[in-house]
C-alpha cells in the first residue's frame, strides 16, 4: 500500500541523479569526446589533425610489462587526453573506458571513484577504489591536482579566434555573391531587366550584344562608361582574415606540440622529420612516461611505454656516427689497456652509462 501513502501526502520519492540514463549518456558522450570541454575549436580540422597525430603516436608505442594497454586502448586514451586532458579506465579483465566519473580525494589524491560505464541502451554506475582505476591526466593545476587540462583549455583565446574566423569565412563563402557582376543598364522596365538577366545565364565564353534606345530621366543618352561591369565579390585582404586564420592555426598546432612547419605547403623532408621528432620526444614521450607510472602503480608490474623507438623519431645518421665513434673509442681503450671500471666511468662522464 505504499503507493497510496505516496499519493495522499507521503514523502516524495527520491530518485538517483547519477546521470547514467540513455539520453544523458549520449549527451555526455557528444559533449566530452566530440566537442570537448570548451565547445568551440575542437571540431575544426586543425584540432582533429593534432588529435590524430596523438592517437597514432601513442597507439604505435611499445608497451612492456602489461597486456592491458592494447593499441586500441592507447588510441582511446590519446583522444581523451587531447580533448579532455584526462582519461579514466576501470581495471577488470581488461581496461573499460569511463565516460563520466565523480571522485573523492584525500590530501589531493583520489581515493574512490563513482564511474559511469557506457552501454548500449543506457549506462550503469559502478563504485571503485582508486587502486582499481587508471586515471591518466596531463597538465594538472596546483589547485586541482586530481584533474587534467586539455591543451585547448590552456589556449582558449586562440581556439575561440580560430572558431570565429572559420565560422565567419564559412558564412562569406556561403552567402557572399562570389564571382557576380553588376552591369549598369539604362532605365527600363523590371520585366525587361529580368529577361535580360536570364539571357546572360550559362553563356560562358560567348560575346553577348545588347542594344537599348532608352534614355536616362535627364533626357540624354546613356553614357558609354555606364556599361562597364562592376564586380561584387567581397575583398577580404584588408580584413587580414586569412593571415589571422593562419596564425590562429599555427598557435593551435604549437599548443599540441606540432610544429606549424609540418603542415606548411613548402615543407621539406628534413623539416618534416624534425617536426615528427619534436612531437614524439618532447610531447608524447613525457605523456607516455606519466601513463607508465600510473600503470605501474595500479597494475602491480613495472610498465614502460616507448614512443620514440617505434616512431623512429631520432637522427639515424647521427646515431650511426655516434655508434661508430663509440666502437672506435672502446677499441682504443682496450688497446691502451684500460680496465672495464675506467671505461664505465668514462661512459658515465659523457652520460652513456645506460
Amino acid at each position: 500500500m505504499g503507493w497510496l501513502q505516496r499519493i495522499f501526502g507521503g514523502a516524495p520519492e527520491q530518485r538517483a541523479a547519477s546521470g547514467t540514463g540513455y539520453t544523458s549518456q549520449i549527451i555526455a558522450a557528444r559533449e566530452a569526446y566530440v566537442a570537448g570541454r570548451l565547445g568551440l575549436g575542437e571540431l575544426t580540422s586543425t584540432v582533429q589533425t593534432c588529435v590524430s597525430l596523438w592517437e597514432s603516436g601513442l597507439s604505435l608505442a611499445d608497451v612492456d610489462g602489461t597486456d592491458l594497454l592494447r593499441r586500441h586502448t592507447m588510441a582511446v586514451a590519446a583522444r581523451a587526453l587531447a580533448l579532455r586532458g584526462e582519461a579514466v579506465f576501470l581495471i577488470r579483465d581488461r581496461l573499460i573506458p569511463v565516460i563520466d566519473f565523480d571522485l573523492a580525494t584525500r590530501n589531493g589524491e583520489p581515493v574512490a571513484y563513482r564511474l559511469s560505464i557506457p552501454e548500449i541502451g543506457g549506462g550503469r554506475t559502478e563504485t571503485a577504489l582508486a587502486g582499481e582505476v587508471l586515471h591518466f591526466r596531463i597538465a594538472p593545476d596546483p589547485g586541482t591536482p586530481w584533474a587534467g587540462q586539455a591543451p585547448l583549455r590552456r589556449a582558449s583565446l586562440t581556439a575561440s579566434l580560430l572558431h570565429t574566423l572559420e565560422h565567419a569565412l564559412g558564412e562569406v563563402y556561403e552567402n557572399a555573391p562570389l564571382g557576380s557582376q553588376v552591369v549598369p543598364f539604362p532605365e527600363s522596365q523590371g520585366t525587361d531587366l529580368e529577361t535580360l538577366g536570364h539571357g546572360f545565364r550559362a553563356r560562358r565564353g560567348r560575346v553577348m550584344l545588347r542594344e537599348s534606345v532608352a534614355v536616362q530621366a535627364a533626357g540624354g543618352p546613356a553614357p558609354s562608361h555606364d556599361w562597364k561591369p562592376q564586380g561584387v565579390t567581397p575583398d577580404l585582404k584588408d580584413s587580414m582574415a586569412v593571415e589571422s586564420l593562419d596564425r590562429a592555426r599555427a598557435s593551435i598546432l604549437s599548443v599540441y606540440g606540432v610544429l606549424p612547419a609540418l603542415l606548411a605547403t613548402n615543407a621539406q623532408g628534413p623539416m618534416t622529420r624534425e617536426a615528427q621528432r619534436h612531437l614524439a620526444q618532447w610531447i608524447l614521450q613525457p605523456i607516455a612516461v606519466t601513463m607508465a607510472e600510473e600503470a605501474s602503480a595500479k597494475l602491480g608490474a613495472e610498465v614502460s611505454i616507448d614512443v620514440v623507438r617505434p616512431a623512429q623519431a631520432f637522427d639515424h645518421g647521427g646515431k650511426a656516427r655516434a655508434f661508430g665513434a663509440m666502437v672506435a673509442a672502446l677499441a682504443a681503450a682496450k688497446e691502451a689497456g684500460l680496465d672495464a671500471e675506467a671505461v664505465q666511468d668514462s661512459l658515465q662522464f659523457i652520460d652513456w652509462a645506460d
